[in-house]
């Protein structure tokens, strides 16, 4: 079976692995242009890019996906099936239609919950305790197509969203594997989305980072958590705008308002959030410097009970 890979970051270069190690047939990689990266803004190959180089495989990398170029140099290439992880592009029908099996993605998410961007980290950012990865056949509407496998995970209480991508990048990559060996001996499944169950959700930005400790313990736990590695979540102490990492649950049935600082000292910072209950940050970065504990920051930061952005 004629495979033609469709991704560009990392949580794709797993998949696109998996299937090179495993013997499939791929014969050609599509992922986006090259962009500029770092302070000198040179362009840069994409996680995809750099592992189809190094196996000898051909690239293509089209500006858009509807004038023709795409489809002519998927023609040639004439594939049996298209593998789709996080292209970062929206495939046009005359595309779909080329290959006889059409086309596959993995989604990070168990379908239909958290269609769009960024459904790791909302999972995380939702308190979610499980999730998992989709393969799925791609549809002309995002994430909308008849899925094929599911494969469920847990999510830890203290995971970041970092640490669970890393995660299910590699259960991804395993499903879609198990897939098209699935669809090429023709016993892979096909069921029809609860469309009626779907949600949507938005991509992360740093509006999301500031703490509300008017909210309850457990859902600024999260927060703390699900964004990380990007955009980190901030609070202001002190004057200063803190990026926040690590946090634990502290007491319970607190009698003061929430936001309230009831100890800031070597197991960290104390604060009361808005169900009565507290969390202890742990770690956190003072802007230009490096992460570090709070008990570090504590030494030449002494903070005073009160309110956490005094």
């Amino acid at each position: 079976m004629r495979i033609v890979f469709m991704g560009t970051p990392d949580f794709a270069a797993a998949s696109l692995k998996q299937l090179l190690l495993d013997g499939f047939d791929v014969v050609g990689v599509f992922t986006q242009p090259d962009k500029p990266k770092g302070r000198g803004m040179e362009l840069a190959f994409s996680p995809v890019k750099e592992l189809a180089l190094s196996f000898g495989l051909p690239v293509y990398q089209p500006e858009k996906m509807r004038d023709g170029t795409a489809l002519a140099a998927l023609n040639a290439l004439k594939p049996d099936i298209l593998a789709v992880v996080a292209y970062g592009r929206i495939l046009p029908p005359d595309l779909l239609e080329v290959p006889r099996f059409g086309a596959v993605n993995v989604h990070g998410s168990l379908l239909p919950k958290y269609r769009g961007a960024a459904p790791i980290q909302w999972a995380v950012l939702n308190g979610d305790t499980k999730t998992g990865v989709t393969t799925m056949y791609l549809a002309n509407e995002m994430d909308t197509g008849d899925i094929i496998y599911s494969e469920e995970t847990e999510i830890g209480e203290f995971e970041t969203s970092g640490e669970l991508y890393d995660r299910l990048k590699e259960m991804g990559a395993s499903l879609l594997a198990k897939t098209l060996r699935d669809i090429e001996n023709g016993k892979a499944p096909r069921r029809p989305q609860e469309h009626e169950k779907a949600s949507y959700v938005k991509m992360l930005d740093k509006s999301l980072c500031p703490l509300d400790f008017s909210r309850p313990a457990r859902a600024v736990v999260k927060q703390i958590y699900g964004l990380q590695p990007w955009p980190v979540a901030t609070m202001k102490l002190g004057g200063e705008v803190l990026r926040v990492f690590a946090a634990a649950y502290g007491k319970d049935g607190c009698a003061v308002p929430c936001g309230t600082i009831l100890s800031a000292g070597n197991d960290g910072i104390e604060i009361v959030c808005g169900d009565g209950k507290s969390i202890v940050i742990s770690e956190l970065q003072a802007p230009g410097k490096k992460r570090m504990k709070a008990a570090d920051y504590l030494r030449g930061h002494p903070i005073r009970e009160g309110r956490a952005d005094q």
